[in-house]
């Protein structure tokens, strides 16, 4: 079920960013008088098409993209046979060079608005939890396997990030961090002040483990607890907090967890806490240390903040977190030309895609997936690459700035050639996504 849902996800959300990609090449076309003759969501084999006008609108039965078709115009469709007679005045190639410009740069301008506009409305209707600096130092952190080879420890307290204050736990792990140069925090760790460096191939291994490195140290209180566990057959309930394993004190959920580790299988005294009174509780811990319930975060005693915008400091704050989509794009590829990053690791086809959504329909999490990936679509585009928009984009600056136009035959080969690079981008991707799976 969970893959039915990442897949209907990713379907609707390229659906939305492909349809409103070419519907801005098909209205900049129709401004300028150019005939458009095909307007598609999706590649051939056609499922569904009508013919309105001049244009006939589809959909196709690959949804990986979507194209329009305007006369006149040698695009990935490679067809050229109507470019040996003069051309007709509603033609793209009889067109300016900067109207023609405008027409390939529709796409990408109306991929950029919708991602600014997702943006905004989510940071104006959701505003922004977080756990400031603050709360996060009064339990300090969980290092795990990675933290701990990057040199944290569990109970470490972050003071700065690149010798910067920072004000909410995300800063910590945002992009500019793991994508940036020679970083390192610096943690106060019993007292002692200590600098941990961010090897500058750090994403790489991140991206590589797929897991959070470091969280904030949860006081944490019983949640769920399973029927027929041995939680239950001890009497343990739900809000119960533990206080003690075999006589020794805990606060935290990675001690007791460490706890059920080293007893594992073994029968257990513990004593929680329960309105106020101490109960001495026994259990059986499993062989896998567990003994069956649902770990919960003590909100009395880790408090997350919250803040709403209005909608002017929604507009700023949004239009900043959609643009930085893009900086953190190039940053990446800079991290993936110098070496630090492995292209196997971070680029991902449909399938890595889909699995960012995630399995559960959360329309929040929906649009924000969706603001993002209309960020790196528009950025994608812009790429100098023949067959993307930023390749014609790339020979229209040189026509203007130099007055000659490249031959048709040269539009045509640059064409093939571009076509090749993406498909065999786009075959690695898939590639590599099915080998990530197994």
């Amino acid at each position: 079920m969970e893959g039915l849902v990442m897949a209907a996800q990713l379907l609707l959300g390229l659906s939305i960013l492909v349809g409103l990609h070419e519907l801005g090449h098909l209205v900049a076309a129709k401004m300028f008088g150019m005939r458009v003759e095909k307007y598609s969501i999706g590649f051939p084999p056609k499922i569904w098409g009508k013919q309105f006008g001049e244009t006939e609108y589809s959909i196709g039965m690959i949804p990986l993209g979507g194209f329009v078709k305007i006369s006149g115009m040698i695009d990935e469709s490679l067809d050229t046979k109507t470019l040996s007679s003069e051309p007709e005045p509603w033609e793209f190639r009889a067109k300016p060079a900067w109207q023609r410009l405008i027409v390939m740069l529709g796409g990408i301008i109306v991929n950029v608005i919708t991602g600014v506009v997702i943006f905004i409305l989510l940071v104006y209707s959701n505003g922004e939890s977080y756990l400031s600096k603050e709360e996060l130092n009064k339990h300090g952190i969980v290092a795990y396997d990675l933290g701990e080879q990057l040199g944290l420890q569990t109970g470490d307290r972050i003071v700065n990030v690149n010798g910067q204050d920072y004000e909410k736990y995300s800063d910590l792990r945002s992009p500019d961090v793991l994508l940036g140069t020679d970083g390192f925090y610096t943690v106060d760790r019993n007292g002692e002040r200590i600098t941990v460096p961010i090897p500058n191939n750090f994403i790489d291994k991140f991206a590589d483990k797929n897991v959070a490195f470091f969280e904030p140290r949860l006081p944490f209180k019983v949640g769920q607890v399973l029927e027929e566990s041995n939680a239950a057959k001890g009497g343990l309930q739900a809000g119960d907090r533990f206080v003690a394993v075999e006589g020794k004190s805990l606060s935290y959920f990675d001690q007791f967890k460490s706890a059920l580790d080293t007893l594992a299988g073994k029968t257990i005294q513990t004593q929680v806490e329960r309105d106020g009174q101490r109960l001495a509780l026994t259990f059986d811990v499993t062989d896998e240390g567990t003994i069956g319930f649902a770990p919960q975060r003590d909100e009395d005693r880790l408090a997350y903040s919250h803040r709403d915008f209005s909608f002017g400091e929604a507009t700023v704050n949004g239009t900043e977190q959609a643009f930085n989509v893009v900086f953190y794009n190039i940053k990446a590829f800079g991290k993936m030309f110098s070496g630090d990053v492995s292209p196997s690791k971070s680029l991902s086809g449909p399938i890595g895609i889909a699995q960012f959504f995630g399995g559960t329909w959360d329309w929040s999490n929906f649009w924000r997936i969706t603001g993002l990936l209309s960020m790196v679509l528009a950025f994608m585009n812009l790429l100098p690459i023949p067959a993307l928009d930023g390749g014609h984009v790339m020979f229209l600056t040189w026509e203007i700035v130099t007055g000659r136009k490249p031959s048709d035959k040269f539009l045509e080969n640059a064409q093939k050639v571009g076509m090749v690079l993406l498909l065999g981008l786009m075959s690695y991707a898939i590639f590599n996504d099915v080998y990530k799976l197994f």
